[in-house]
C-alpha cells in the first residue's frame, strides 16, 4: 500500500498529475468495484439468505462478489447473524487479516442493532459498527437475497468515488435511488392524487 500512498502523492504535486490521478483512479476503482469478493460471517438464521444468494435462483457471481472463505483474499466482510460479545474477537481477528482496501455489510437487524436478542440476552452485542466501520447495512429479519445484491451495487457506487489519493474524493453520480428521490414519472412540481387543484 506504500507504493499506491506513494504514487498518489507524486502524482498530486506535479503538474498534469491530477489527469492521470483521475484515469487511475477510474480504472483502480471499476476494477475493485466488480470484484468485490466476499468474506461470508453468517452467524444465525441470516446465514442461510446469505448462502441462498449464491444459489442459481439469484445468480450472485454475475456481480462478480464470489464467496471466499479465506479472508486473505477478500475485499468484502458479510456479517449475518447475531454476534456476541465472546465471538467479537474472533470477528475483529478475521477483519484484521483482510487486506486494504475492505468494506463491512452488516446483514439482518441483528448484525445491524442487535435485533430482538439485544434486550433479553447480555451476551448480544448491539450491532457489529460497535467494533467494526460498517459501510452498508441491510434491515429485515431476515433480509432477502435480493437485498443483499442491492447492497452490493450500493457499494459499488461508494467504491467508485474513492480515490487512491487519501485527499482527494471522486463525485461519482449514483444510478440506484435514494429514498428522498420522485418517483420515476413524476414532476416535481406535480400535484398528489386526489388534491383538488
Amino acid at each position: 500500500m506504500a507504493g499506491v500512498d506513494d504514487l498518489a502523492k507524486a502524482l498530486e504535486s506535479t503538474p498534469g498529475g491530477g489527469i492521470i490521478l483521475t484515469s487511475i483512479d477510474a480504472i483502480a476503482d471499476w476494477a475493485r468495484g466488480y470484484s468485490l469478493w466476499m468474506m461470508p460471517m453468517g452467524t444465525a438464521c441470516c446465514a442461510m439468505e446469505l448462502i441462498a444468494a449464491s444459489f442459481s435462483k439469484f445468480d450472485f457471481d454475475r456481480h462478480g462478489s464470489i464467496p471466499r472463505p479465506d479472508p486473505r483474499h477478500t475485499d468484502v466482510m458479510v456479517v449475518a447473524g447475531t454476534i456476541t460479545h465472546k465471538m467479537a474477537p474472533a470477528v475483529k481477528r478475521l477483519w484484521a487479516q483482510m487486506p486494504d482496501p475492505k468494506w463491512c455489510i452488516a446483514m439482518g437487524n441483528c448484525a445491524v442493532s442487535g435485533g430482538i436478542f439485544y434486550y433479553d440476552t447480555y451476551s448480544v452485542v448491539r450491532g457489529v459498527d460497535e467494533f467494526l466501520p460498517v459501510d452498508i447495512y441491510i434491515a429485515g429479519c431476515p433480509p432477502r437475497p435480493e437485498s443483499l445484491q442491492d447492497a452490493i451495487l450500493r457499494l459499488r457506487e461508494k467504491v467508485r468515488a474513492e480515490s487512491i489519493s487519501p485527499s482527494r474524493v471522486r463525485a461519482v453520480e449514483g444510478v440506484l435511488p435514494l429514498p428522498g428521490d420522485p418517483l420515476r414519472g413524476e414532476t416535481a412540481d406535480a400535484a398528489p392524487e386526489g388534491s383538488d387543484v
